[in-house]
């Protein structure tokens, strides 16, 4: 702590002390996150709902309404989308989804038997293939079980859905109404020195999370309705069903689409066994559908600059699930995104730093 030219007294901080007091705020909200999370979960839900409407608010607000009129406007469509939802769309996705769980065990014994017949190496418990699907099966079955006990436990055990009905729209409305305010209160809260850097920073995770989760959020809107009223139009049994799955996981790439394709097909199989044009329209469908995206949704919506990578996603959406629950895997993406903003930057600054560029590259200066 010295005097500068002024008089006033400078209280910065060494880096390794700042380090250190930093690494105790991301410690805090570490516990914070395991010890509450599910008590967080209405307001983290409040807060993404918040965040993903704010664009809209903001072009109200250009239209001429106030930041409170813009709202109020936002949430009365909200309100007639959720009824409308409510009494034609939810009621029949529900039940297809409840008969869709009770139809599985049955297409998988069936799977099983065909699979018997056809190829008997799966079964003999000699063959290496036998051993490899069973070492794979255990694996996943172990990981992911962890995971959907954990996501179960917290989301259902300590949730009532009505608190979640009620308290979501009410944070998000509020805090949709002070976003403003509030992103202002915090920049001028931030330590003037690191000021600039921080301010950069957040604005780009902001935009990747803008591409992502508002343009991938998009992306899997349209997709999960075309692959739903497709396959209702072709006939399938549970198309609604399948469609919303499929979409619903169309934010990791090819992944909506080999779920949704490989379920949608195996079920055409099931209900249309000898019909195989019509087996062959369920794979049309989603063959056009992986097209449509690719070449037209994702670089519109989405841009080729997102920078988060499938494999990076996975990893961040277990990990985070698996310690933290629900709770964790709603903030998995966030948090993916900030460390690849981050570690972006720490690599830029690695680049410029005499630790990569070596004396001699000094001495060439």
């Amino acid at each position: 702590m010295d005097t500068d030219q002024s008089g006033q007294i400078n209280m910065t901080l060494p880096a390794n002390k700042q380090l250190i007091y930093w690494g105790l705020v991301a410690l805090i909200f570490a516990v914070v996150l395991w010890a509450l999370g599910d008590v967080l979960l209405p307001f983290v839900l409040g807060g993404a709902v918040a965040y993903l409407i704010d664009p809209v608010a903001d072009r109200l607000e250009k239209m001429g309404l106030s930041r409170a009129g813009a709202t109020a406007v936002i949430t009365v469509a909200t309100v007639l989308i959720f009824l409308l939802l409510m009494l034609v769309v939810l009621p029949t996705l529900i039940f297809q989804m409840i008969e869709l769980v009770q139809v599985l065990p049955e297409l998988f014994g069936d799977a099983r038997i065909f699979a018997n017949e056809h190829f008997p190496s799966i079964f003999d418990e000699n063959s290496q293939l036998h051993q490899a699907l069973t070492s794979l099966t255990s694996t996943l079955k172990t990981h992911w079980m962890s995971v959907l006990e954990s996501v179960l436990g917290s989301a259902v055990s300590l949730l009532n859905v009505v608190v979640l009905i009620v308290i979501v729209p009410v944070v998000s409305i509020y805090l949709l109404l002070d976003w403003d305010r509030m992103i202002k209160r915090i920049s001028e809260l931030l330590p003037r020195d690191h000021a600039p850097v921080i301010q950069q920073l957040a604005a780009e995770i902001d935009a990747v999370l803008a591409s992502f989760i508002r343009g991938m959020g998009t992306v899997c809107l349209i997709l999960g309705s075309y692959y739903a009223v497709s396959l209702m139009l072709v006939g399938l049994n549970f198309g609604l069903a399948v469609g919303f799955i499929a979409g619903l996981v169309t934010f990791i790439p090819y992944l909506g689409a080999l779920i949704g394709g490989a379920l949608a097909i195996g079920l055409a199989l099931f209900q249309f066994w000898g019909d195989w044009y019509l087996i062959g329209a369920v794979a049309v469908i989603f063959v056009i559908g992986q097209v449509i995206e690719g070449n037209f949704l994702t670089p519109k919506l989405v841009g080729n600059s997102v920078g988060l990578h499938p494999v990076w996603l996975l990893l961040a959406l277990s990990v985070f699930g698996s310690l933290f629950g629900f709770i964790g895997m709603l903030v998995a993406v966030p948090i993916a995104a900030a460390l690849g903003v981050l570690a972006r930057f720490v690599t830029g600054q690695y680049l410029g730093s005499r630790l990569y560029r070596g004396e001699s590259d000094q001495d060439a200066e």
